[in-house]
């Protein structure tokens, strides 16, 4: 009886844990699938945290716009910076020297900052000294980087394909400039399938 007990107790255990692990994956339309030249990589967006600057991605991806767009800023054990929509188009506009100034034809977004972590995976809003100027610009975590905790939108959190990010190629000197950069192929709402 009281394996019967303890067999009963780790069957709802395992349907609890499972069904919370399940709840916490985005929701198709909260769901980004950009393509790199390896493979899928899946972000969930956190419209919590960031609701208008998750909706002018969204808007972004629906345009096309971020596809083909550079990774032009890459810093190993940072980050990897694109969506300059503007300049970073590798088939349609690409200004090498350029890419990283330029934004969408949206508005700049006012700053929606959290207390969420900068760690590997997130995908956080690129700006510039000014806190309300993010517009399309966004960046993937490699590592924890606290100092930017609560000074960036943190908009999303990469769910697989982390070890694809890790390939794209990587910049040289401090800033992290990439020559012959690798690109976003393609990024796609998950529920526009």
């Amino acid at each position: 009886m009281q394996l019967l007990k303890l067999v009963s107790f780790a069957i709802v255990a395992a349907g609890l844990v499972g069904s919370a692990m399940q709840s916490s994956a985005a929701e198709p339309e909260n769901t980004l699938v950009m393509t790199l030249k390896d493979g899928d990589v899946v972000i969930a967006l956190r419209p919590d945290l960031a609701p208008k600057h998750v909706e002018q991605i969204k808007a972004l991806v629906r345009e096309g716009a971020y596809d083909n767009v550079a990774f032009h800023r890459v810093i190993d054990g940072f980050m990897a910076q694109t969506g300059d929509v503007q300049y970073g188009d590798m088939e349609d506009g690409y200004v090498p020297e350029m890419a990283g100034t330029g934004g969408s034809n949206k508005p700049d977004l006012p700053a929606e900052f959290s207390g969420e972590p900068y760690v590997r995976g997130i995908v956080g809003m690129a700006r510039t000294q000014d806190p309300n100027s993010a517009n399309s610009q966004f960046f993937i975590m490699f590592g924890p980087a606290p100092s930017l905790n609560g000074q960036y939108t943190v908009v999303g959190q990469v769910e697989s394909g982390m070890e694809l990010v890790d390939q794209i190629k990587r910049g040289q000197g401090a800033n992290g400039e990439v020559s012959d950069p690798d690109r976003m192929v393609k990024v796609r709402v998950q529920a526009d399938n």
